[in-house]
């Protein structure tokens, strides 16, 4: 009887034992060099990165890690501890072998109790190569590959901890800073590597691949674009343009020129906004108040681009419009902490107002110098000097250094653009109504699907808004829809040119001013006394008489007898 009791309890013992070896193997995974693998950490789960059979030429081993949005934990023991482990969406380690080592493990957890899904790779290095992140002396692991990634709304900054030269296996590392002579890390170079995913793509698919691409340093050398190289005494830091909802991987690849090796730092990627934000993440980057403003001046803009020169008026007070929105809007923005909203919202209320203003002179005045060469002209200049400054020209070392040259610059491609309307007044008008009015509904198209094009502009509010950005390297992706947006912008300008160009090529340059033409008729009706109008009462004078038309009965007429000679 005793037999039929224990034997249930032997088969528990026996199945939990099968579990928790199960178990185990499950949550070890074999990394292989240079191919990627992808792993699920659980809760409360702490999975084994294991390496194994690493060939005797390989000195150290970097193990890196990438998610999307969660943090992962990976460490050099179980239980992570400070300069042991590092918690990040991309994060690694080097592990430097000792003589005889074939294999390896490091460990992987969650940190944060969730789930995390990422993928990873292993990548293996010689003795000669450099060690990215060896001379770490501001981050808390000893040697340090990573690259961290700071960002707000106008800049994204990079770091990295100095590499330094390799070193056989169970060798003395080289000293960091005791001297500075050729032997040492200090002939090192940094290049500094970007890589954009595809436009308006968060998925993390995209990432995944991306990260395939360019992990190790023969990808990203051949995906990547090569933004700058800093010397080893150069501070170790750069700084990009934000660009809020672009996916872009960053990495450095640490090169040594007397042996013609390089090794790879850690790539990480940012999408300038968060996903984990209730109020403006990543999947609801679009303001609904963006949305409603930009739509209405795409709209106006293309009725500008076929119609502006036939609508004066419309056309001015668009002009204005923008003009007075875009001056208030920096005016307020550096002088106020308002809302996002409030500061939108005053900015077109100001904008309507400038825009009656500028229809006012016009109609006062009738200057076609004031409102056409002053205000038009400055915004077609403003617009094509953004686009000069826009290309690689603006990336260029004297511009990054010098607000004063990038300012000067800027300006004289502004002010020489209305010296043409003197001379050609109408044709400048219609090619502003063609160029700036078409650009307006690329900004509208951006405020629903991502396109590099409206950082054009873009980049001028940030350079006058924050004083620092400057130093910023302005390099942004060019893809399908980006060449899809310039060919509409070229097609709906040109033929907005052309269509007014053929319409008004018979009528006057320019409407007359109404205030001039009233002044005028006054004139004519005082003076020409055979005009009819001159005899035609005024305006008073035929209220006050209909008036009595309506108060006063008429009297029967009667019988008329004419009188006779």
């Amino acid at each position: 009887m005793s037999r039929w009791i224990w034997f249930p309890l032997l088969l528990l013992l026996l199945l939990q034992f099968v579990y928790e070896v199960e178990a185990q193997v499950e949550n070890r995974v074999i990394f292989l060099p240079g191919r990627f693998q992808n792993v699920s950490i659980s809760q409360n789960e702490t999975v084994q990165a294991v390496v194994s059979t690493i060939p005797s030429e390989v000195s150290f081993i970097t193990l890196q890690f990438h998610t999307q949005h969660r943090n992962a934990t990976m460490s050099y023991t179980r239980m992570p501890g400070l300069g042991l482990s590092l918690t990040a969406v991309d994060s690694g380690l080097v592990s430097a072998l000792r003589r005889d080592q074939t294999s390896l493990t490091l460990f992987l957890s969650s940190p944060d109790g969730n789930t995390v899904a990422g993928t990873g790779v292993i990548l293996s290095y010689s003795s000669t190569d450099p060690v990215p992140g060896a001379c770490n002396m501001e981050f808390d692991l000893e040697i340090d590959p990573n690259i961290y990634i700071h960002y707000n709304l106008y800049e994204t900054t990079i770091r990295f901890a100095p590499a330094n030269l390799g070193y056989e296996r169970d060798g003395a590392p080289p000293a960091c800073d005791q001297s500075t002579g050729a032997d040492t890390r200090w002939r090192l170079q940094y290049d500094i590597y970007q890589y954009f995913l595809p436009e308006n793509d968060l998925s993390e698919r995209s990432l995944f691949t991306g990260f395939q691409a360019v992990a190790n340093k023969q990808g990203m050398m051949e995906n990547g674009k090569r933004v700058m190289t800093l010397k080893s005494t150069d501070v170790s830091s750069m700084v990009f343009n934000s660009i809020p909802g672009q996916g872009i991987i960053y990495s450095v690849i640490v090169r040594d020129p007397l042996l013609n090796t390089s090794a790879s730092y850690v790539p990480a990627h940012t999408y300038a906004c968060s996903f984990n934000s209730t109020l403006d993440s990543c999947q609801t980057l679009g303001k609904i108040s963006t949305k409603i403003f930009f739509t209405i001046t795409g709209l106006a803009g293309l009725f500008v681009c076929f119609f502006g020169h036939r609508f004066f008026k419309c056309e001015l007070f668009c002009m204005g419009f923008s003009f007075a929105a875009f001056l208030f809007f920096i005016l307020i923005t550096r002088t106020t902490e308002l809302d996002y909203d409030i500061r939108l919202t005053l900015s077109a209320v100001l904008g309507v107002v400038g825009g009656i203003i500028l229809v006012m002179i016009w109609w006062r005045f009738g200057s076609v110098v004031a409102v056409v060469v002053i205000v038009v002209g400055l915004m077609l200049g403003f617009l094509l000097a953004s686009v000069v400054l826009f290309t690689p020209l603006g990336d260029i070392d004297v511009f990054r250094k010098s607000d004063a040259v990038f300012w000067v610059t800027f300006c004289c491609v502004t002010l020489i653009v209305p010296l043409f309307f003197l001379r050609w007044p109408r044709e400048g008008n219609i090619t502003t109504c063609g160029i700036v009015g078409a650009y307006a509904v690329v900004l509208a198209v951006n405020a629903y699907i991502y396109t590099s094009l409206s950082y054009i502009t873009l980049n001028i509010l940030k350079r006058l808004l924050n004083n620092t950005f400057s130093a910023v390297f302005t390099d942004v992706p060019f893809q399908t829809i980006d060449y899809v947006m310039i060919t509409v912008w070229v097609v709906l300008s040109v033929c907005g040119i052309v269509l007014q160009l053929y319409r008004e090529r018979s009528r006057p340059f320019f409407p007359p001013s109404p205030y001039l033409m009233w002044q005028q008729e006054r004139e004519r009706r005082k003076t020409n006394v055979l005009d009819p109008s001159h005899h035609f009462p005024s305006l008073p004078s035929r209220l006050l008489a209909r008036v009595r038309q309506l108060t006063k009965r008429t009297e029967p007429a009667g019988e008329h007898t004419p009188l006779l000679l």
